[in-house]
């Protein structure tokens, strides 16, 4: 992983800016770990928030080998492994034969895990609504783009991040 330091310092208003902008997204990111953290109990009491994170990811992609998710979230297959069987423990996976490789197996969200996540994404949906109802749909639709562009931006160099 390579670090591109910037011989320029950012100055004027833009600094105000930008410092504006490290502080809001510092209030998202505790706001986002504490209402994953909420959206996992209401799934499962012992559900932890990254088991939590690992089930809508696979909500999301299908029955998968433990392997890609392995990949997909940059863990060893041994902590994937571990967080899998809690989640078939607690009814949330199910494991089934892979039909292109009968030695694996595949993982996928079992039916409560679809009905409780789309419960909570329900609610979530409504919740938010509530909050943001005296948001017209054009700003909405804004906030929805500049949030992905901004993404967008970050991710454009995966490579390079400054040190901390």
């Amino acid at each position: 992983m390579t670090s591109v330091a910037s011989t320029t310092a950012v100055t004027g208003p833009r600094i105000d800016q930008l410092r504006g902008l490290e502080q809001e997204v510092g209030v998202m990111i505790r706001r986002i770990r504490r209402v994953i953290r909420e959206r996992a109990h209401a799934v499962h009491p012992e559900l932890p928030a990254s088991s939590y994170l690992m089930l809508s990811w696979l909500l999301s992609h299908g029955a998968q080998r433990s392997s890609a998710m392995a990949e997909a979230f940059g863990i060893d297959k041994g902590a994937i492994s571990r967080q899998l069987q809690h989640l078939v423990d607690l009814d949330l996976v199910d494991r089934s034969p892979d039909p292109d490789d009968g030695r694996a197996s595949l993982v996928s969200a079992s039916e409560t895990a679809v009905d409780r996540m789309s419960a909570v994404a329900d609610e979530r949906r409504r919740w938010l609504d509530e909050r943001l109802g005296d948001w017209s749909e054009g700003e909405l639709t804004s906030f929805v783009d500049l949030l992905r562009r901004y993404n967008a931006a970050l991710d454009s160099h995966p490579d390079e991040h400054p040190s901390d």
